[in-house]
């Protein structure tokens, strides 16, 4: 818990319907009073949205994943709007799950890169900054004409395994990967394997080929999010196919859609741990949460000081 209260005049945290539970833990960890905002939808679902405070010249801070629904999103777009219009000094896009990362590039003929559309409804609603975890391309961030911290839930993970587990491999899904698995392979003192696949259509990937060694090794899968579980699942049965021993995975967002907790319910992983930026729907026995919350409460309090917070962006530069 966050003992110094010199900033419990001036910052206030708000929380749209999508994770309502991680702006309340946030608020726990900063031991504040989570700002009150009443959200609610006119027959025809319309959102409306009104502060039920005073906010004027305060430091606003709105926390909200936008995951699907698109409502998440729209939900967002008009508390920042709300807030801007009554007359708070900065308000922050908090978004612990940024929605639409994955469409960052035109990857085909006539699509939309809708991560940077989504960057600019954010911005042209009047946020005045953005904090977020594990974008799905770190490179999203310069779609932002505002400033954005971007932090890492490697830490997390890190500190879970660190000693724990010996000879060990961090495997990357694939090679997009690659940088972040090379910060787990680092921290971890392991060795580094990257996994060759082919999505033959979206939310579907074929297992190419498992570039490292894995036989009679701990693995561990790091990635930014697990959708299906498609590709998750695939590498794991092509890793157990090389000889690899524990399998476990670290996986920031878990959308987890369809039969995706089945189908990791029914693979061979020993573990899968995912942080709380998504709220799961389906428990199961392998899968592990862990709360990304007060990495988040971390960044806001720095934020609202003007103080760094390169010392949350725990990843490898090189």
């Amino acid at each position: 818990m966050f003992d110094d209260m010199t900033f419990r005049k001036d910052l206030r945290i708000f929380s749209g319907n999508s994770n309502p539970n991680f702006a309340k833990k946030i608020c726990e960890y900063l031991n504040i009073d989570q700002g009150q905002i009443e959200l609610k939808k006119f027959s025809d679902g319309e959102i409306w949205v009104k502060f039920k405070e005073n906010i004027r010249g305060r430091d606003v801070y709105i926390v909200q994943s936008t995951m699907p629904p698109a409502e998440n999103l729209m939900e967002m777009l008009i508390m920042i709007d709300a807030a801007k219009r009554s007359s708070a000094k900065r308000v922050t896009a908090v978004i612990p799950y940024f929605g639409y990362a994955r469409q960052d590039r035109k990857d085909q003929p006539r699509v939309s890169i809708t991560a940077k559309m989504v960057a600019n409804l954010l911005t042209v609603a009047g946020a005045d900054k953005a904090i977020t975890m594990d974008l799905h391309a770190a490179q999203i961030q310069g779609f932002f004409d505002i400033p954005v911290d971007h932090l890492y839930a490697s830490p997390i993970y890190t500190s879970e395994f660190m000693n724990k587990i010996d000879n060990l491999a961090i495997v990357s899904p694939d090679i997009g990967g690659v940088k972040i698995a090379r910060s787990y392979a680092k921290r971890l003192d392991a060795k580094l394997v990257v996994i060759d696949k082919r999505r033959p259509e979206p939310n579907k990937a074929e297992v190419m080929n498992v570039i490292g060694e894995v036989e009679g090794k701990n693995v561990i899968i790091v990635d930014d999010l697990i959708d299906t579980g498609g590709t998750f699942v695939s590498a794991v049965k092509a890793l157990k196919e090389r000889g690899a021993e524990k399998i476990f995975g670290a996986v920031t967002h878990p959308l987890l859609s369809g039969t995706a907790t089945k189908n990791i319910e029914k693979s061979e992983i020993d573990k899968l741990y995912v942080t709380d930026t998504i709220p799961l729907h389906e428990s199961s026995s392998k899968i592990e949460v862990k709360s990304a919350t007060q990495l988040f409460a971390e960044a806001i309090i720095r934020s609202h000081n003007n103080e760094s917070i390169s010392s949350l962006f725990d990843v490898d530069k090189s």
